[in-house]
């Protein structure tokens, strides 16, 4: 195996590491680490949850509590170390502290705070750093993460239920159910990953939905209302309740706020009004087996990345 190889190999197990922080230290990115000396793996860690040890001081604190070498190791780690004090010292300093001979990563940080700052700092230590090695899996992995840093926005996803010819709802006032047991349980899964999610002021008139993943477990979503007429008087405390006019104020509010990534549930209304604007990065559309012949027509689907659409039947 060439040297790249080798790297493409322990890189890829930061990712699989990386990917165990889902939903769990948001608005931080996933991060995976991995500590190699003389060809084997010393140490290994991931960032567990948001305000606790990063990757890297996960896995070489970890490496020193076992009495595992750390001095001329190479680490791996998927995204630039930090080089500021946050809610944990700085990773960059404790990697010079232990020892590195090299660090080889993933993404840089495009966090100002960092942007470069961690890579200066390692090599003004004298340690070597590679840079970009796969770098399309780390942005992947981490697309909502870049998505709120470049964008300045939270990650959208668009989801919708919607029979098997393609309605929303069914002609009447009755009620009706779309999605099956397994369908809603996957549709809670899908909440504990994302930190909001969204409905209209009509969906909760009509709905009064919970929006929680009281079916899975995991960390709960913020519940956000837009209520763009001011329609609304009874929104619990614990709900972001939005009356902005547009959705440029809606993303601004939600940047504020460090809101990563928002599943937008609709209705109908909702759902053109950001697909009209353009704010979607990924649609989940769950497909019941009952056909309804009429009624409210489900959105049309846009442009959209193949890989971004997801049928879920």
């Amino acid at each position: 195996m060439t040297q790249d190889d080798i790297d493409k190999m322990y890189m890829r197990r930061c990712l699989q590491l990386a990917a165990n922080g889902l939903g769990r230290v948001r608005p931080n990115p996933m991060v995976g680490c991995v500590v190699v000396n003389d060809g084997r793996i010393v140490s290994e860690g991931f960032h567990q949850e948001y305000g606790h040890n990063h990757a890297e001081r996960n896995a070489l604190l970890r490496a020193e509590s076992e009495e595992r070498q750390t001095k001329n190791a190479t680490l791996y780690v998927n995204l630039e170390p930090c080089s500021h004090y946050g809610k944990t010292p700085p990773c960059a300093d404790l990697i010079v502290e232990k020892g590195v001979r090299r660090v080889v990563c993933c993404n840089d940080d495009p966090n100002p705070l960092v942007a470069g700052n961690g890579f200066r700092k390692l090599e003004a230590a004298g340690i070597e750093v590679v840079r970009h090695i796969l770098e399309d899996d780390g942005r992947e992995l981490n697309r909502r993460f870049f998505t709120f840093m470049e964008r300045q926005r939270p990650y959208i996803i668009l989801k919708w239920a919607q029979s098997a010819d393609g309605f929303m709802a069914p002609d009447g006032n009755g009620r009706y159910w779309i999605s099956s047991e397994y369908q809603t349980v996957l549709s809670h899964r899908m909440r504990t990953e994302e930190a909001a999610i969204l409905v209209g002021s009509q969906t909760y008139l009509d709905d009064r939905p919970q929006l929680t993943a009281r079916l899975f477990g995991g960390n709960q979503p913020q519940p956000i209302v837009l209520d763009r007429r001011g329609r609304l008087t009874d929104v619990p405390e614990h709900w972001l309740h939005l009356r902005c006019q547009t959705l440029d104020e809606v993303m601004h509010t939600l940047f504020e706020k460090k809101i990563q990534s928002l599943i937008v549930e609709g209705g109908r209304k909702i759902l053109d009004a950001f697909i009209e604007a353009g704010l979607y990065d990924e649609i989940v559309v769950f497909r019941g087996g009952s056909n309804y012949g009429s009624g409210l027509p489900a959105p049309p689907l846009p442009d959209i990345a193949p890989h971004r659409l997801h049928f879920i039947d």
